[in-house]
């Protein structure tokens, strides 16, 4: 009877376990971001102008009112209406006529009373596009959210400023996402003013403009997420614990830096995604893996496949050794020479690579001069003393450049490690051993001085 309740009562324990990780699971899962669309609608007075069974402005407040009206009630959702040449008639040109109609609203209250504006606008002046974007960067409040320009126009700027270079701007500085722009019987001449401003749709009848509206739209608020099969020789996705970013194509900033995991039934983890960048991503493995300009499907689920069969190297050495650094002739790939750090060694005249073995390794070119000497004082690393959670997989990167370039690697067999880094900022990324998704990777920044010992933990 008694081996009977503990059986239970173990039972009992095993489900409330699991229970509890599932909560904990769910509760540590991030929120889903605020989204915020900001249209800027065209109501210059090229508008006025002819398309299909109407005018183009009537045409594209009509479409526009149905689709804020089909964003009514979707969560984590904010909408606004900025307006350009509608309040000042041409001539002359009024290149400050652009205007912030509706602010940012939840969209069940957005909807109406866009709806409400574009009823009463009309088609009078220019085209300052690029006002416009600059101005409507301005219009996004400064809580965190996804900010979004859906730019519905049928003309090219007329006011002298780049529209191309304002929005590169925002983009690299984080401000918007890629704007998306919608040209309503728009001259085909002018498609390629539109490209470098965001991801370009050319509606060429009212169908073709009802459709693009959707697919933009899904973009804004359907689920993508996506996986990223590491493949072997095989092509099986069984490769993992490698830490991949995902870079966004555009500006070159890594948006996305997780550590690859498989689930306990051998298949790779899902993200979520932002459906609206193209990516390049990078698998870092030694060396890198990556592939340019992939393109995610919204609302949908995708796969990315990466070739990145991996063998194992053990190196072993008995004794204490100061530094070494690898000479070889510039522009040949063989290595020269392996030389000691505070030794002279006579080469040739000529021009030379220098590779010192420090972490991270630096780099010299050089020109080796007739009976001459060539000091090159090397910076003295510093101590990081890092102090893990728990075992688990990851690595030390450094940041320069925005780039992410792994320089030592966890391989989830201790949790303390002693490091001689130069002096530089760097990035620790983490995921414990036992954690079973890529969402309970942890990053955190140091930084590392010359002769300093620094203590690094979570």
């Amino acid at each position: 009877m008694i081996i009977k309740k503990i059986k239970i009562l173990t039972c009992f324990l095993i489900i409330f376990i699991l229970l509890s990780n599932y909560s904990f699971a769910y509760a540590n899962k991030p929120e889903p971001p605020l989204n915020r669309v900001l249209f800027i609608f065209d109501a210059s007075q090229s508008m006025l102008g002819r398309w299909q069974s109407g005018r183009k402005i009537d045409i594209a407040k009509n479409l526009l009112s149905k689709m804020v009206d089909s964003l009514k009630n979707i969560d984590n959702l904010e909408v606004a209406l900025r307006v350009y040449g509608h309040k000042s008639p041409f001539p002359p040109k009024d290149c400050e006529d652009s205007y912030l109609e509706v602010n940012f609203l939840k969209s069940d209250i957005a909807a109406d009373l866009i709806k409400k504006k574009l009823s009463v606008i009309k088609s009078r002046g220019t085209t300052p596009i690029a006002r416009s974007l600059e101005e409507g960067a301005k219009d996004f409040p400064s809580s965190s959210s996804r900010n979004i320009i859906i730019l519905i126009t049928d003309g090219i700027e007329e006011c002298g400023m780049d529209p191309c270079l304002i929005s590169k701007s925002l983009q690299n500085k984080g401000i918007i996402l890629k704007p998306f722009v919608i040209g309503v019987g728009l001259d085909k001449s002018y498609q390629k003013s539109f490209d470098c401003i965001g991801k370009f749709f050319d509606a060429t009848n009212e169908s073709e403009f009802s459709d693009i509206l959707n697919i933009v739209i899904s973009h804004v608020i359907d689920n993508t997420t996506v996986q990223i099969n590491l493949l072997d020789q095989q092509n099986n996705p069984t490769e993992t614990n490698i830490n991949v970013t995902l870079y966004d194509e555009f500006t070159g900033l890594p948006k996305y830096n997780y550590i690859h995991t498989l689930d306990n039934y051998g298949y790779p983890d899902t993200l979520a995604i932002d459906p609206i960048l193209t990516y390049k991503v990078v698998a870092h493995t030694l060396p890198p893996v990556s592939i340019k300009n992939v393109s995610i499907n919204p609302g949908r689920h995708n796969i990315i496949p990466l070739k990145t069969p991996q063998g194992k190297l053990e190196i072993n050495i008995k004794s204490q050794n100061k530094y070494q650094y690898i000479i070889r002739k510039s522009d040949i790939d063989s290595i020269l020479h392996v030389q000691e750090l505070n030794r002279i060694d006579s080469y040739l005249v000529g021009k030379y690579d220098i590779e010192v073995l420090t972490l991270p390794r630096l780099k010299y070119t050089v020109e080796i001069k007739e009976k001459h000497l060539l000091p090159i004082l090397i910076p003295t690393p510093g101590l990081a003393n890092i102090i893990l959670p728990s075992k688990g997989f990851g690595g030390i990167y450094t940041t320069e450049s925005n780039k992410l370039e792994q320089i030592y690697h966890f391989i989830g067999k201790k949790k303390e490690h002693r490091i001689s880094l130069l002096p530089g900022k760097y990035i620790l990324v983490f995921r414990s051993l036992s954690a079973r998704s890529s969402l309970y990777t942890k990053q955190k920044y140091f930084s590392i001085s010359s002769d300093k010992s620094k203590l690094i933990k979570f």
